[in-house]
């Protein structure tokens, strides 16, 4: 039986007023411990803001091996040279963003707290679904609050990752590795904290007692 997996899957705060302070703090979270990936997710701002950001944010993100998504946008993920896009339930849908990024990129889909839609979403070909909020955010209006069941059965059921999303903290990462996540989706609860660094390092060590948990 495989090993189990679990890791950190960073989002960007929804604005980044100074790209050149972001970058240094960036490159110091991704120093301080495992990530897998990194969504930009700048909600309501123009594409010329966007495309500012990720050529700050590319190249440090690449430099560590770790995978950029675009949120929401799969035109810009393939203009800007994303790795990937991450739609919800109100975006592009999964064919028409297949469409746009092509073969090689990843397509991951927001389902919520349902099973069903998560189904659709692999059936169709999505490389991720994910699954939340978890927990109260601030970072984004949850429609809904999942139970971590949900990434129990789907891990038990389902050979598609599934990301863990809303309120993600090192105090609550725990159970949600332990559950059955692939990855935990991480954005006040890094860039919120005093030493973002640390919080990764934080967040890997509760991710790693979950793994042990989960057996």
């Amino acid at each position: 039986m495989a090993q189990p997996i679990c890791r950190l899957y960073l989002i960007t705060p929804p604005r980044l007023d100074d790209l050149a302070a972001f970058g240094r703090t960036l490159a110091h979270a991704l120093d301080a411990g495992d990530v897998a990936a990194l969504q930009v997710r700048l909600k309501d701002q123009p594409d010329d803001i966007i495309a500012a950001a990720v050529d700050v944010i590319a190249p440090i993100a690449q430099a560590r091996d770790v995978a950029l998504i675009m949120n929401d946008r799969p035109d810009l993920a393939a203009k800007l040279g994303c790795d990937g896009v991450h739609i919800g339930q109100t975006d592009a849908s999964y064919a028409e963003a297949r469409r746009i990024v092509g073969k090689d990129r990843m397509v991951g889909v927001t389902c919520h707290d349902s099973r069903h839609l998560a189904m659709e979403a692999a059936e169709a070909g999505a490389d991720y679904v994910a699954f939340g909020a978890f927990f109260p955010t601030t970072t984004k209006d949850a429609p809904a609050r999942a139970d971590p069941e949900i990434l129990t059965i789907w891990q038990e059921t389902m050979e598609v990752p599934c990301v863990a999303i809303g309120g993600i903290t090192s105090a609550n990462a725990r159970g949600l590795a332990a559950a059955g996540a692939d990855f935990l989706a991480v954005s006040a609860g890094v860039w919120s904290h005093a030493d973002p660094g640390a919080a990764v390092r934080a967040i890997n060590a509760e991710i790693a007692a979950g793994l042990a948990d989960r057996g």
